[in-house]
């Protein structure tokens, strides 16, 4: 006699995985109100298959454990808000992994590898939090792990599934310096869509794509703080990733001021990862020494020193939001005596324009007032100026579109950012549209008026 119930029924959901290796039964763990059923119901939306709800009857075969459901409840979920729903259902299937849903409480970044007893038989468990949009994604991953045997495997000699539809998957990479933005970053691409999962180890990033159906766009993050970080490695698994066709990858870079960064560091009371016993200065250092070829090998540099929230999300939402096509054209004005914009791709100085700023009535006023505008482009000087800067960009958009440039920034900058850069901002903008021109308009150092 072992000692254990070869029977036992559990307060648990389980669902059933399809995996490259073949199906994989979870039981779901957790107090009431811990997200046991929004997290099967997450999955099976992605096409896992529900065994049992709530209740699951766990019962011993030959030393695997096997779960139904018990025959009230076969084949329904519970779904807060909508009521019981009948959805896609497993009548029995092997429990392999064991989630323990944590309701909220903090999980380990790097968690050691342990297991739950269930009816005498150790299943490998894993925490998670099914609040976090990458709950399911996680899950998935692990499942798949577990069903390999051999742990995630290499991306070498990996398929891939077949993308729906004839477009590549989009896939952005998210790296760069501690406290410069990568969170943020991954929190507004999944406010577009995508699904974002973070701290991965770097040998699970390919195969947090590879694993899944491909059927949605997927932002990975990583940085210093992954166990195994170190850029040749890093680069390795991102060249892995571009070279598989069924995958568009985008490698993102968030840069900072070191000024700006110690500033950050030191009003959040932060540790810099690498200036646990050494000062912010040497640990900031030494981290761009480390990311360097990545800054280097990065499609798209984000340096967030002067950026708010709202400007991060424009830059995101331009360079990959979903369902536009052609290239999207951010039109801005700035004040030279706050500095360029660190994200403009072009940058234009029309401070050769007489200054609306010496006409006391004009003073107060902004750009977009109709008499400082036509008092801006009354300068017999401006006619001549703005037919060559339509001249000038008119022939480069076909031309950064075939290059596959999605997103451009224009910045036009005065003196004050007050008054010229924004009337020619406004009339570029205006010029844009004329033209079929997906653009946006912003004034950087003036509020709009």
């Amino acid at each position: 006699m072992s000692g254990f119930p070869d029977r036992e029924l559990l307060h648990a959901t389980a669902v059933e995985l399809d995996t490259p290796d073949g199906a994989i039964g979870v039981l779901l763990r957790g107090p009431s109100g811990s997200g046991k059923s929004d997290l099967a119901l997450r999955l099976i939306d992605d096409g896992a298959r529900l065994v049992a709800d709530d209740q699951t009857q766990l019962e011993l075969d030959e030393g695997r454990i096997m779960a139904s459901a018990p025959a009230q409840i076969e084949g329904t979920l519970e779904v807060r808000g909508v009521g019981l729903a009948s959805v896609q259902s497993a009548r029995q299937t092997e429990i392999r992994l064991v989630i323990e849903l944590t309701g909220g409480s903090p999980l380990d970044r790097l968690p050691e590898e342990h297991s739950v007893v269930l009816l005498g038989q150790p299943i490998p468990a894993l925490h998670l939090d099914a609040r976090q949009p990458s709950a399911a994604a996680k899950l998935r991953l692990a499942a798949r792990s577990r069903a390999s045997g051999l742990g995630v495997r290499p991306l070498a000699g990996t398929a891939v599934p077949e993308a729906r539809g004839v477009e590549a998957l989009p896939v952005v990479v998210v790296t760069g310096l501690s406290g410069a933005g990568r969170t943020t970053a991954l929190k507004l691409l999944e406010d577009i869509g995508y699904e974002a999962i973070d701290n991965l180890p770097l040998n699970l990033l390919g195969a947090a794509v590879l694993a899944g159906h491909l059927d949605r766009p997927v932002a990975l993050g990583a940085d210093i703080r992954n166990r195994d970080f170190a850029a040749q490695p890093f680069l390795e698994q991102l060249d892995s990733l571009i070279a598989e066709p069924a995958l568009k990858v985008k490698l993102v870079f968030m840069d900072c001021a070191d000024e700006v960064l110690q500033r950050r560091f030191t009003e959040t009371r932060r540790r810099h990862p690498l200036a646990q016993e050494r000062p912010l200065a040497d640990g900031l250092a030494a981290e761009r020494t480390m990311t360097a070829p990545l800054k280097a090998r990065a499609d798209l540099v984000v340096d967030t020193s002067n950026l708010a929230v709202a400007d991060v999300r424009r830059l995101m939402t331009g360079h990959f939001g979903l369902g536009t096509a052609g290239l999207a054209v951010f039109v801005t004005s700035f004040s030279f005596r706050q500095g360029l914009p660190r994200e403009a791709d072009l940058v234009l100085d029309v401070r050769f324009l007489r200054n609306p700023h010496y006409v006391e009535a004009l003073r107060p006023l902004t750009g977009r007032n109709a008499q400082v505008a036509a008092y801006v482009t009354g300068d017999p000087a401006f006619a001549s100026f703005f037919g060559n800067l339509t001249a000038l960009i008119d022939p480069l958009l076909p031309r950064y579109e075939a290059e596959g440039k999605s997103y451009l920034t224009i910045a036009i900058g005065c003196t004050g950012g007050k008054h010229r850069s924004v009337a020619v901002a406004e009339k570029l903008g205006a010029w844009l549209t004329a033209q079929g021109r997906a653009v946006t308009i912003g004034h950087r150092d003036t509020p709009a008026g």
